[in-house]
């Protein structure tokens, strides 16, 4: 099923095959730079049946992103339930994408992180859509600005799920952006 698409990008649910670039993503050390860990093939495979779980009971998790130039998947973006209460409410939606590295530096992310806005917005009715990235990663908060977001300092957090073993890593910065903002950019 194809959640919407773009000038070049389908946004899709997840196929069996997926699983050699959605493992090559996840075992990235320069994706994963920003992560406490990376993940084997097994737990790759886990992650994935668990974000398709996800989306088959709330209709939010990560898809994957498929050229549509040569249907090969590219990176995984979606709408998801941020899930870290009580941080941010328990219905906080978060927008968010990785891509395998040999597609950075071409517009992918904010093509696709566009594209959800406007599902999340338009389509879905969401009144706000926050993203949030470990503070040292500028690439990420670079393509939140590119796509409309802004930072909101006051709502920045030391993030739950990571590990004492990585202090480093702990401090997030969050950028958001609300339904009217949105719909004002695009007038």
């Amino acid at each position: 099923m194809i959640i919407t698409e773009t000038d070049r990008l389908l946004i899709r649910n997840w196929r069996d095959e997926d699983i050699d670039l959605f493992h090559e993503i996840n075992s990235d050390p320069k994706v994963m730079e920003f992560f406490p860990s990376r993940r084997d093939r097994q737990q790759a495979l886990e992650v994935m049946q668990t974000i398709q779980r996800r989306i088959a009971e709330t209709g939010y998790g990560f898809f994957a992103l498929e050229s549509k130039a040569d249907g090969v998947p590219i990176g995984f973006g979606g709408l998801a339930i941020a899930g870290i209460e009580p941080l941010m409410p328990a219905d906080t939606v978060e927008v968010g994408w990785r891509l395998a590295t040999r597609y950075w530096g071409k517009g992918y992310a904010s093509e696709a992180g566009s594209a959800l806005l406007r599902v999340g917005f338009a389509e879905r009715g969401l009144e706000e859509i926050v993203a949030f990235a470990v503070t040292a990663n500028r690439r990420s908060t670079a393509v939140m600005e590119r796509i409309g977001m802004a930072h909101d300092p006051d709502r920045d957090f030391d993030h739950p799920r990571v590990p004492d073993s990585h202090p480093h890593l702990r401090r997030h910065v969050l950028y958001a952006v609300t339904a009217d903002e949105w719909r004002r950019r695009r007038e």
